[in-house]
């Protein structure tokens, strides 16, 4: 075997294990995303278990400001329709999602400042108690969408670099760039609360 053939067999190997090997690694970071964009969708899915049991125990202590439980209402149901279509891989669902969200917690926003107006309605147990879970639930949905942007992250740094690019252009949308939650329009301004 002349060395001219053994050298372009060992070029081959080594050029085939580089390849299987990128393959792998940006199989693993694409199921990360992936496991934690799942793990995004169940914690607004925990939220929007949440809301009707919020609204439900606001109703019933209070029987005004029915524009605000009308707007919750219609923002979970627009979440809900939402909820199972969107994918990580595509930019334009991630917003479609991201706005429906945005519009929920505008609406949860709107249902605080009504509270505040009428301390009456903090006075109840269960209100606060929902409103803790509430804030909790806001809590996890922050944390876990930092979490799905730093798996993003990982994997379009790794699918933008030299070589393992050339192996993730081989494969197309197999392995298409991650999308990024963005912050909602007007979020650099702080909020204005008003009695």
């Amino acid at each position: 075997m002349s060395k001219v053939l053994l050298g372009f067999i060992v070029f081959v190997a080594i050029f085939g294990f580089w390849g299987v090997s990128s393959y792998n690694k940006l199989v693993t970071l694409d199921q990360a995303v992936q496991a934690q964009w799942s793990q995004v969708e169940n914690v607004y899915q925990r939220r929007a278990d949440l809301v009707p049991n919020l609204v439900e125990t606001v109703k019933g202590a209070a029987k005004f400001e029915k524009e605000t439980f009308t707007a919750v209402t219609e923002a979970r149901a627009r979440v809900g329709q939402v909820q199972g279509s969107t994918s990580p891989n595509d930019p334009a669902s991630v917003e479609k999602f991201k706005a429906a969200q945005d519009q929920l917690s505008s609406a949860l926003s709107r249902l605080m400042v009504v509270v505040e107006r009428y301390p009456d309605l903090k006075a109840t147990q269960a209100f606060r108690d929902l409103q803790v879970q509430l804030e909790g639930a806001e809590n996890r949905i922050a944390v876990e969408r930092m979490r799905f942007v730093q798996a993003a992250q990982a994997f379009n740094s790794a699918r933008n670099t030299f070589p393992r690019n050339i192996v993730a252009s081989l494969f197309g949308g197999r392995f298409a760039e991650k999308a990024y939650f963005k912050a909602q329009a007007g979020a650099e301004t702080a909020p204005r609360v008003q009695f």
